[in-house]
């Protein structure tokens, strides 16, 4: 048969489509005989297929339209919006690790960046594997007011962690506070940061995921939380995220003691961050990841979470702008380490009263929390404790001001609403209990590594950089050159 009249045959099929049963194979044309006689007229065997396509439209039609009334009713859509929106937000909070390591990266020096940035990285997977063995059950297994027992491995069922009766699955859950476990020893990992053994630092990170950070979570956010039954109130971890890794960190740059030449004749010697571009943008990193912190820790899916959103937003512009003023005022020039920090000061701040208190009173806290850490940087400073990135400042003390602001402005229970201070005796004493636990036992913690590993590495490491001596890599290799020797030749 020729080309030609394959073509003609190809041009009469798409004229006259019942002109293909003369080549249709045998079954074709019986089947087309079959039907054609069943429905009373000529029936294309190219339209055969349209049938079962047709009955498999219309059958599972009539069951998706039964399942939806069966399975979507009011509550199992909540359920569903609950557990995916707190798995964004639980995202959003893993994605501020990013923000940590290009904030911290960036305020130390370059000869240290590949070290900061493994901290960062590693602290996470740390901190989850850490708390998926200990640290989930120590924090909300059912058990003692003191810490949590049983559901090791997530073995356990929803009444075993204090969900039954509520939406959330026990994998979302579980994701979205390990997440915060996580940002509690990323909070250390600047304050020790430069100076540090990276070794004793994993080994501090899984201490504090898997015992410190999960046993005082356990006095506030379980279901045997004694702290709350005292009236003590954090929505979303002022004191038990921010101010634990706070202490955690303090004591920390206590027992390492400052960097190398940081006091000298006794001055504080200025040791500038190398790259303040990644420090802003780790900056802003963390004020998107905070959208899911702050409003995520309503668990839930509900009206609330835009509002806790705004107050949050709120307080970190006062707190950068607050801080932005204040630097100038003291120094004469706007400081862009003060505006990060203020920025950051806010957004701890407000993390324990962001769903109870009202705009004016989200900017209020804000506004102090970004004048408050910019003296407490020249505190640390002046009693010789050493922070490259102010972490103390901003995770420690704006984390204790944030505490003790929900007894001022809380509109259900603050002072200032006319509550008296019932509120603020009962954030007195979570901050002092939550604060001597962690203290003993970071303390325990560091003086244990102290005795056996060792805490610092070696003056010539330190002074060569702890990228070569740790990690036998740059982070710049090729890009930074040392152009001291070069001032004759310009």
């Amino acid at each position: 048969m020729t080309n030609l009249t394959l073509r003609k045959k190809a041009r009469a099929r798409r004229r006259n489509p019942s002109v293909w049963s003369s080549y249709a194979p045998p079954f074709a044309e019986m089947a087309e005989r079959f039907f054609g006689r069943l429905l009373g007229r000529s029936l294309s065997w190219a339209w055969l297929f349209c049938v079962p396509v047709a009955i498999t439209i219309v059958v599972g039609w009539g069951l998706a339209a039964n399942a939806q009334e069966e399975a979507l009713s009011p509550d199992s859509v909540q359920a569903v919006l609950d557990n995916i929106w707190i798995l964004v937000a639980a995202i959003l909070v893993i994605f501020m690790n990013a923000g940590f390591g290009m904030l911290e990266t960036g305020f130390c020096r370059q000869k240290n960046a590949v070290n900061i940035l493994a901290k960062n990285l590693i602290v996470f997977g740390l901190a989850t594997l850490s708390f998926w063995v200990l640290g989930f059950s120590a924090m909300f297994g059912s058990g003692s007011y003191l810490f949590g027992l049983g559901g090791y491995f997530l073995g356990g069922d929803a009444a075993t962690y204090g969900l039954d009766g509520g939406t959330l699955t026990i994998p979302v859950f579980f994701l979205f506070q390990a997440a915060f476990a996580g940002t509690a020893a990323t909070i250390v990992s600047g304050a020790v940061a430069e100076r540090i053994k990276f070794s004793s630092f994993i080994i501090f990170s899984v201490l504090l995921t898997a015992i410190a950070y999960p046993i005082s979570g356990h006095w506030v956010w379980s279901g045997a939380a004694w702290l709350t039954d005292r009236g003590f109130s954090d929505f979303a971890g002022s004191t038990v995220v921010h101010s634990v890794g706070g202490w955690a960190a303090l004591m920390g740059a206590v027992f390492l003691g400052p960097r190398i030449g940081k006091y000298q004749d006794g001055r504080v010697n200025a040791i500038p961050g190398h790259n303040m571009s990644i420090a802003t943008l780790g900056c802003l990193i963390l004020w998107i990841g905070w959208f899911g912190f702050n409003p995520g820790s309503e668990l839930a899916a509900s009206t609330a979470v835009p509002f806790i959103a705004v107050t949050t937003n709120l307080a970190a512009a006062a707190g950068g702008v607050a801080a932005t003023f204040t630097a100038w005022a003291l120094s004469g020039k706007p400081d862009l380490s003060m505006i990060i920090n203020g920025i950051l000061a806010g957004l701890v701040g407000i993390t324990a009263g962001c769903a109870g208190v009202n705009y004016w009173g989200a900017v209020i806290i804000g506004l102090v929390a970004g004048i408050i850490v910019v003296f407490s940087v020249g505190f640390f400073d002046s009693i010789k404790i050493d922070d490259p990135v102010g972490a103390i400042s901003v995770h420690l003390i704006c984390g204790i001001w944030g505490t003790l602001a929900v007894g001022l402005f809380n509109v259900e229970s603050g002072l200032f609403f006319g509550f008296g201070i019932g509120q603020l005796l009962s954030q007195i004493l979570g901050i002092v209990v939550i604060g001597l636990f962690t203290v003993v036992a970071s303390s325990i913690f560091w003086l244990i590594l102290k005795s056996t590993v060792g805490l610092r590495v070696a003056a010539e490491e330190e002074l060569k950089g702890l990228d070569i001596g740790e990690h036998g890599m740059e982070a710049y290799s090729g890009f930074l050159k040392d152009t001291s020797d070069m001032s004759g030749v310009i």
